[in-house]
This record gives C-alpha cells, structure tokens and sequence, in this order.
C-alpha cells in the first residue's frame, strides 16, 4: 500500500486531523506551482535556443558562395572586360614563337626539286624554296622543296601538299583520323605525334589543317552523296546531338555520317530522297523513314521491347510466350535466307508462311473483345499492334528475299535484318555527346561530317583499311586527279553532282533572318 492510499485509509478511520489535510493540500499546491515555473523556464530557454539556431544557420547560409552560371576563370573575366570596352595591356614579346623560312630550310634533312608538269628543268629557274613536313618510315621528316618556275609563270606543285600548307596531305589526313574516327582530344593528338613521329604541332595548327582539308574533299562528300543516292541498300539511324542530331547513312558504296542536323523529313530528303530512292532502307520504326518504298524495320528494336517486358513482369506468360515465338520466327528467317538450296521462289513462299506465323500469333495474343490495358499491358497491346502493322505492310521479311550486295573492295555481305550496324556507327557520338566532347559550332560539325564521311567511306574501298593503304589511295588521287568514289561514280554511269552548289551547302545552309521593325 502506497503512501496516497495510507492517507486516504486515515482520513475515512478519522485518524487525521483537518489541519494536518490542509498543510498536505498547500504542500502539493507550491509544489505544483514549483513545476509550473520550471516547466516555463524550460520553455523559454527552448524557444531561446531555437531563435538562436535559426539565426546561426542564416549566417551560414550567408557565408556560403551562391553558385554561379557564369565561367569566372580568368579568361571568362577578360572577355567580360572586353565587352565593357576595357583593354587588356599586353607586353609586346622581344621574339615571336614562329620560325623563319630561313631558319626552317636550314633544319630540313634535305632538298628537294620541284618543276612545273611537262616543262624541261632547263626552261625553269628557282622561284622560291618551301619547307614540309612529310611523313616518311613512321616518322615526320622536315623537306625542303625548291619550286621552279617555267613558261608563262607556270610553277611546279609539290605532291601531296594542299595550297601552301607546310604540312603533307598524310599528317592531316592522320590527324583527321585520331580525331574523328578515334575520338582524341587535339591535345592528345599532338602528343601521339610528339611522342611516335617527332612532329610538334600546335592545337590550333591541328584545327587549322582539318580546315583545310574538309575544303579540300567538298567535291568527294558530293559525289558520296550521289553513290549513296543510287545504292541498293541503305541503313539509316539517327541519335541526339551536342548540336541538333547526327544522322548515319551506311551503304554498299558510302558511308555518310551528317552532324548537326535537324532530324525532320525535310534533311532526309536532301540526302535521300524517298520518292527517287529504289533502294532498301533499313531503319527503326520512325515516322520519318515511312514513305520509302522498300523498307526493312530492324528485328532488334521489336525483339528488345519483347524482352523487356518478360523482365518487367516475369510472371506474365502471354509476355513470355509471345518473346519466345518471335525470336523463333526471326531465327526462321535468317536460316531461309543463309539457305542456298532455295530459289527465289522457295524464299518467297517460306516468307509467305513466317507472315502467317506472326499473324496466328498477333490474333491469338490480342483479340478484338479485350478491354482496354493500362501499364505494361498497353506497351505490350501496343508491340503485338506495331509488329501486327509491319507484317501487313511487307517490312519484317524483306531482307529474306534482297540479294547480297557487293562492297567495291569486292567484299559480299547479305542484307541484315537489324540496323545494328548503324547503331554502332553511332556510338561514338553518342558516348561524346555524354561526356561534352562534341563540337559546338555550325562550322565545327560541317568539318566532322565532310571528314568522317570520307574516312569511313575509305574502308569499303580498300581491302585493308591502315595508314599506309589509306596514304597510297591518296597519293593514287593526286596522281590521277579522280578519287576511287568519282572512278566508281563514272563506270556507274551517274552524272557528277553540279559543282555550283555544293551538297554540303544544301544541308548546312541556314535562312536569313527577316529584319524586324
């Protein structure tokens, strides 16, 4: 028994006197009042503490840096300098970094002769000496070559040297190459050819031959275009850009690669048109690619949406039934057209049977009466309706039934039932425009397309695409004045592309803005 229930069993017995009662009640009352007061003092000091944490938070928050949208290197703060007018004091340098000819010519290794075409060295006399850099046994070589001038002021030409360049033809083309094939920086490339060839080039050196070089293969891009134009099958792709988007055009006789580019109808039609183009064009199932009149959408893209839905829910069948029939139909398909014993009647009369494999699949998978799905029974309503439609419109099996083209090198392939080439062209870009290694300028991407287009063009042309086939194709150029793409383009018959406005204009051209006001 506690002391409370002492008390009350007192107080009923008559045991406590009132005095005593009313000493206990005004004892528990100032005891009561005393933890009133505590309890209050405690409050204040809470809300006290709490005043002070916000105040001391607000000068953190004041304290710390805001961050900036704008650059504030020291650059940045120059350029921002310039733009108020205020310029910047420079200490005029006692001795400029570039060389003299002079003192070019004295480290050459040695000297060269170069006369005028067709004229007698003793009708020339020496017009003026110019030092190269050429690329000879793996390593850069300094020459220097003595230009003759002969006969009505007719000068020799040194081979292989664009304009007056102090660079060979091959050290821009290996440039080219590292940076647009290869994906290195301009800083990574001059130390590659630092390092391997002795050759000591600036960045802005670099950037400069590239330059020249796209001038240089204007007309190759048109006559690429061309051949790409009247190829037999064309695998096109497109994926998002630092600049718009970039564009792959693969073909048997060009590889076109366009940066920079708006991804509409009106850009495919500039480089391939579909009302002119015979040719099979292997896409993915944009609407862009829908008014060619051979198609061939990639198996790829349709079996990928099955498999993810299998993994999405596992425990559907219908999800699993339908990804399990349709890779056996895609499987079907390939062993009919690797199948040699078959005419071209017997591939046509098994495509006609797979058509009516994916038919009995569709219709037996979705049937008119279901109601209407939500999640990830729509995507997979919607997947049975798009392979359903591509049936119908003759463009899964069309590549059973194509003939293998023949690349000029004389390589044979037959025609794919993905795009997946075309993808994997793309992944590069794709992976530089993650990282922001891509160029941002309109010039920058007309470079890289008229480069890269030429370069990758190359490797259908030779058996073996290296440095050193890719420099003797080159050489074979400036020797002959026709590149392997014109050379096929003439003994196809096809009319060169007018030179008044070039193709790369077409596309890259930008209209004038109308004055306002």
């Amino acid at each position: 028994m506690d002391a409370l229930d002492t008390l009350r069993e007192e107080v009923r017995e008559g045991r406590v006197s009132p005095d005593r009662l009313v000493d206990l009640i005004a004892s528990q009352q100032r005891q009561l009042q005393a933890t009133r007061q505590q309890l209050e003092a405690t409050q204040q000091q809470l809300q006290t503490a709490t005043e002070r944490i916000a105040t001391l938070e607000k000068k953190v928050g004041d304290a710390l840096p805001a961050k900036l949208d704008e650059p504030f290197s020291v650059r940045s703060e120059e350029q921002r300098q310039a733009a108020r007018g205020k310029k910047r004091k420079r200490k005029r340098p006692g001795r400029r970094g570039r060389l003299k000819t002079k003192d070019k010519i004295a480290q050459a290794e040695r000297i060269e002769a170069v006369y005028p075409e067709g004229v007698p060295p003793k009708e020339c006399r020496l017009s003026h000496v110019r030092p190269v850099w050429r690329l000879e046994n793996g390593r850069a070589v300094l020459i220097a070559y003595q230009i003759y001038r002969g006969p009505k002021n007719r000068y020799g030409q040194i081979p292989g040297v664009l304009g007056r360049s102090e660079f060979g033809l091959e050290i821009i083309t290996e440039i080219a190459y590292l940076v647009y094939l290869v994906g290195l920086s301009f800083d990574k490339v001059c130390l590659l050819l630092h390092f391997f060839q002795n050759l000591k080039l600036a960045k802005a050196q670099a950037d400069a031959l590239l330059y020249r070089l796209a001038r240089h293969w204007e007309h190759e891009f048109d006559v690429l275009c061309t051949l790409l134009a009247n190829s037999l099958v064309v695998h096109a792709d497109e994926t998002g850009w630092s600049l718009h988007s970039v564009w792959a055009f693969l073909s048997e006789k060009a590889r076109v690669l366009l940066f920079g580019v708006h991804k509409d109808a009106e850009t495919l039609k500039k480089i391939l048109d579909p009302a002119t183009f015979a040719g099979i064009v292997i896409s993915d199932h944009a609407a862009v690619y829908e008014n060619f009149t051979a198609a061939q959408k990639c198996w790829a893209h349709l079996l990928r949406k099955a498999i993810k839905l299998t993994l999405q829910d596992p425990s559907k069948g219908d999800y699993r039934t339908f990804t399990d029939r349709l890779l056996e139909i895609y499987r079907e398909a390939c062993r009919v057209q690797r199948d040699q014993r078959l005419s071209d009647a017997g591939r046509a009369k098994k495509v006609t049977l797979l058509d009516d494999e994916l038919l009995d699949l569709c219709t037996r998978l979705c049937r008119a009466d279901l109601p209407p799905a939500e999640g990830l029974d729509k995507d997979f309503r919607l997947l049975l309706q798009e392979v359903f439609h591509l049936m119908i419109a003759q463009k899964l099996f069309t590549f059973v039934t194509a003939l293998p083209v023949e690349q000029p090198n004389g390589e044979t392939k037959p025609v794919a039932g993905t795009n997946n080439e075309a993808e994997r062209t793309l992944r590069g870009p794709a992976e530089a425009r993650k990282t922001g290694r891509t160029n941002k300028t309109s010039n920058g991407s007309r470079r890289q397309t008229l480069l890269t287009t030429v370069l990758e063009s190359l490797r259908l042309y030779l058996t073996t695409f290296t440095l050193a086939s890719v420099l003797a194709e080159l050489k074979r150029w400036w020797a002959t004045g026709q590149s392997c793409f014109e050379k096929l383009l003439h003994k196809l018959g096809l009319t060169p592309p007018p030179s008044e406005v070039t193709m790369i204009d077409r596309i890259f051209s930008s209209p004038i803005p109308t004055p306002t006001g």
